[in-house]
């Protein structure tokens, strides 16, 4: 394993690297060495000059030439440095016999110490105080440390230093000669360590044109293999590139959201475009519901295309890539206020820099446009938009979907935007099931209603809702619009639909809710006979009370015939 040899490299060259990453970055320039030769002997050998493995081979043959041979100034700091060096001088950074400055130091020290050691039983021997200790400390250096319980037989001529709850500390003549010593003996050796490390780091520094060579050829071969890697644990497979404006993709995946759900739960869909419309779309019109995978579809071809450029294999079981200048996406929804920009001014800013910069070689990712703004006024920008992309011989390649079902109809009309569809079907109860497959053809409807079902919207809300739609698609609008025409709206379907629900049926819809509530909750197991009974009358009366869709407040029911929940919190 190498270090990041380019962020060491830059902390040596500004004078801030530490001995430990002085060593991380020789070691890895010496394992950049033996990496190029295991590079050198893994080329390929007697492939054509156009086959992909050859093409490869030359790449990782460059790369080892620029990480080999390490400089000689890598091979003297990581000899000279111990394994694992301290962040300080002192002792513990400099291996022993690199330099002789740095070991007569170091043996002075080392002697001091001895006779250190060899005093503190001296003293003991001389005071008769067994529990005599020779200790240290930061500020105060050395010192003999006597419990108070034996201060009676410290000699007069030691000097008090410190005063402890249970001991005194003390200083004498010897101690402090050896102390002095011992601190310039390691002044020396501090000195004598930074100067020799130093010496071996600017060495180093000077050979910078190599290292930097060395340590991006290192960086580079570091991402390609963790692109492999990655290629290999997750089944993607070599892009084809071309200088052709084409885009073919055939069982695409979301790299992310594959991750997330593992392989057996992503289902893959193609995708084909081309800027000229020849054999493909140039635009394709995707509709579906809510939910169902559109903005995954955009984002995971995005994705795909900006892997293949980068050299990387994609998710996918074949890709064709055009090569692509720019990529333009309008996804999501997102305002300005400190700028007095609404959600829809920002998505028509980003629409108006997506029209001005997409060409023939871009990808253009459109995420429902219109959605700020009146139905009439988004489908108007909407058509607009999708005419002026489509517009030419040649356009950007695009994928734009859309909940505005009357743009389906471009698809018959305008040679080069074709309708594809994320499948989704009843489940049989009201429910929906997402298939997040992208099919061919335009789908039938939204399914708008089924989703704010699934959020949770009240029951009175969605049938209402299911009312004014059904009028809506019935009469209310043109069943599609074709270029140049614009939607002119006939209203009087929603002007006949039946009125909303009055106050006195939506408190009865509550009131209603709220028996089936308390009768759901009834511990008919663990109910008394008496009990049963008083729970049944309550029931009772309050279904009366819905029955008659009472406006006023019900009546208070009277305390013996309460719900059992009631007698069950009171522990009856």
């Amino acid at each position: 394993a190498a270090p990041d040899c380019e962020r060491l490299f830059a902390r040596l060259a500004a004078g801030l690297a530490r001995p430990p990453e002085l060593a991380a970055l020789a070691r890895g320039l010496l394992a950049a060495e033996r990496l190029a030769e295991q590079l050198r002997a893994a080329a390929p050998d007697g492939a054509s000059d156009d086959a992909p493995e050859t093409r490869s081979g030359a790449a990782l043959a460059a790369l080892a030439e620029r990480m080999s041979p390490a400089p000689e100034a890598a091979r003297a700091l990581g000899a000279a440095l111990v394994e694992g060096p301290q962040s300080d001088y002192g002792g513990g950074v400099l291996r022993a016999g690199v330099d002789a400055a740095f070991d007569a130091a170091a043996a002075r020290r080392g002697a001091a110490l001895e006779r250190l050691a060899a005093l503190e039983e001296t003293l003991r021997g001389e005071t008769g105080i067994a529990g005599l200790k020779l200790g240290y400390h930061r500020t105060w250096g050395y010192h003999l440390e006597v419990t108070r319980g034996r201060l009676d037989a410290v000699p007069d001529g030691w000097e008090r230093r410190q005063s402890l709850r249970g001991a005194e500390r003390f200083s004498e003549p010897r101690l402090r000669a050896l102390a002095d010593e011992i601190e310039a003996a390691e002044q020396e050796l501090i000195e004598a360590e930074r100067g020799r490390v130093e010496a071996l780091a600017a060495d180093l520094a000077a050979q910078a044109d190599r290292i930097r060579a060395c340590a991006g050829a290192l960086a580079r071969l570091d991402a390609a293999a963790g692109l492999a890697d990655l290629a290999a644990e997750r089944d993607w497979r070599r892009p084809q590139l071309e200088a052709e404006p084409r885009l073919e993709i055939r069982a695409g995946r979301h790299p992310i959201v594959e991750a997330a759900l593992g392989a057996s739960g992503f289902v893959p869909n193609d995708a084909a475009l081309a800027a000229d419309g020849a054999g493909a779309p140039q635009l394709l019109l995707l509709t579906g519901p809510n939910m169902s995978g559109k903005s995954t579809y955009l984002r995971q071809t995005a994705l795909i295309v900006i892997l293949a450029q980068a050299g990387c294999f994609v998710p996918a079981e074949r890709a064709r890539i055009g090569l692509v200048d720019r990529i333009f996406a309008r996804v999501g929804a997102q305002d300005d206020l400190a700028a007095g920009r609404s959600t829809f001014l920002v998505e028509m800013l980003e629409t108006a820099r997506l029209l001005h910069g997409a060409g023939e070689r871009s990808l253009v990712l459109l995420d429902e446009i219109g959605r700020g703004t009146s139905t009439w006024d988004g489908l108007a920008i909407a058509q607009a938009v999708a005419e002026r992309l489509a517009a030419g011989e040649r356009g950007p390649r695009t994928l734009f979907a859309t909940h505005f079902q009357e743009l389906t109809a471009l698809a018959g009309s305008v040679e080069r935007i074709a309708n594809a569809a994320v499948a989704a079907e009843e489940d049989g109860r009201g429910g929906l099931r997402f298939l997040h497959r992208v099919a061919p053809g335009a789908a039938d409807r939204s399914w708008g209603v089924q989703v704010a079902a699934m959020a949770g919207l009240p029951p009175d809300v969605l049938e209402r809702a299911a009312q004014l739609l059904a009028a809506l698609e019935g009469g209310g609008r043109q069943p599609g619009v074709g270029p140049g025409v614009m939607p002119g709206a006939e209203l009087d379907a929603v002007l006949d639909l039946p009125p909303p629900r009055s106050p006195e049926a939506a408190l009865t819809d509550e009131l209603a809710m709220e028996l089936v509530d308390e009768l759901a909750a009834l511990d008919v197991d663990g109910l008394t006979p008496l009990e049963a009974i008083s729970a049944l009358y309550a029931l009772r009366e309050q279904a009366r009370l819905t029955a008659a869709g009472a406006l006023d407040t019900a009546p208070a029911v009277p305390a013996a015939v309460q719900p059992p929940l009631e007698w069950a919190a009171a522990g009856g």
